[in-house]
C-alpha cells in the first residue's frame, strides 16, 4: 500500500485505517492509474490463515490495499490503542465500489461460487446498480490447471474490474499470480460477496451487522462448516493478537515481496471456504 495510506497491523499485515469514502476514494486511484492492483479484506479467520500459511500472507503483503473486515479485527486494533475508522467489509463494500464502476463505465466480470451463482449475481447485481456493465462471469469450481484458461476468459472479455469469490486463500492467490494475465485494471477477493449478491446465502438482519455479531448469524445457519473457524478460530486469534501485544517479534516484520504474476496459485475445484 501506499506509504501515506494509514494503517493499523493485524498480526502482522497492514491493514488500512480509512473511513469509508476515503476507501472509496483509495479504490478510485487504483482504478484509474496504469498498473493493475489488488484490493483484500482481512477479518479474523483470514489472519489466523496468514499467520500460518507463508503465500497466503505474502499475497496480503503485496497487495495494493487491504481493508478491515469485522468485528474480530476491531477489538484487535482496541487491543493496540487504536480503532479503525469504519468496518469495510466486503459485503457493504464492494456495492460502493459497483457504483463507482458504473458511473466511470468500467466493466465487470464475475468469478466464482458454484456453478450458477455468479450468473445470478450478474443479474441482481445489474438490476441493483444502474448502468453496471458485467461483460462476463464464471464459477469457481475449476481444476488449478485450468486457472490460465480462466484468466484468458477474464482477458477475453474485456473486463476492467474482477470480483472473484473463491475463498480465503484461493481467490488471494490467484489474484496474486494471474492479476496481469486477466487484463482488469482491479482485482477484488470478494469472499462470499457473490453468493450473498446472488441471494444463496442471506445476510443476518442489520442489527446484527451493526453489533458486530454477524458471524453469529452465520454460524447458526451453517454450524457444520463454520464451527471451526468462529468457535476455535476467533479464541485462537485473539489469543495470537493478545501475545502479539505482550511479546512482540524481535525479527523486523517480512517485507512485501515482489509477485512474478506467474501461475503458482492452485485455486481448487472443491469447495474453498468463504
Amino acid at each position: 500500500m501506499r506509504a501515506s495510506v494509514p494503517t493499523t497491523s493485524v498480526l502482522g499485515v497492514p491493514v488500512a485505517n480509512l473511513s469509508v469514502p476515503e476507501a472509496i476514494s483509495e479504490i478510485n486511484r487504483l482504478l484509474v492509474r496504469p498498473e493493475p492492483a489488488v484490493l483484500c479484506f482481512v477479518n479474523a479467520h483470514a489472519a489466523n490463515l496468514a499467520h500460518r500459511d507463508p503465500a497466503y500472507r505474502r499475497a496480503l503483503l503485496a497487495a495494493d490495499l487491504v481493508l478491515n473486515d469485522g468485528s474480530g479485527v476491531e477489538l484487535a486494533a482496541r487491543l493496540q490503542g487504536t480503532r479503525f475508522r469504519a468496518n469495510l467489509n466486503g459485503t457493504d463494500l464492494i456495492p460502493l465500489v459497483l457504483d463507482l464502476a458504473a458511473r466511470q463505465a468500467h466493466r465487470v466480470f464475475l468469478l466464482g461460487g458454484r456453478p450458477g451463482v455468479a450468473q445470478s449475481a450478474a443479474r441482481a447485481l445489474t438490476a441493483r446498480h444502474l448502468g453496471l456493465h458485467v461483460v462476463g462471469h464464471a464459477h469457481g469450481y475449476f481444476p488449478p490447471r485450468a486457472a490460465h484458461t480462466v484468466a484468458d476468459a477474464v482477458r477475453a472479455s474485456g473486463a476492467d474490474l474482477l470480483v472473484v469469490g473463491l475463498g480465503n486463500p484461493a481467490q488471494e492467490l490467484f489474484l496474486s499470480a494471474h492479476l496481469r494475465r486477466t487484463g482488469v485494471r482491479l482485482g477484488i477477493a470478494g469472499g462470499a460477496f457473490l453468493d450473498f449478491a446472488a441471494g444463496r446465502v442471506p445476510r443476518a438482519p442489520r442489527w446484527m451487522r451493526e453489533a458486530g455479531v454477524e458471524w453469529v448469524f452465520r454460524l447458526g445457519r451453517e454450524p457444520g462448516r463454520l464451527f471451526h473457524r468462529y468457535v476455535v478460530g476467533n479464541p485462537l486469534f485473539l489469543a495470537r493478537v493478545v501475545h502479539e501485544r505482550c511479546f512482540p517479534r524481535r525479527s523486523a516484520p517480512l517485507p512485501a515481496p515482489e509477485i512474478s504474476h506467474e501461475p503458482s496459485a492452485r485455486p481448487s475445484h472443491r469447495r474453498v471456504e468463504q
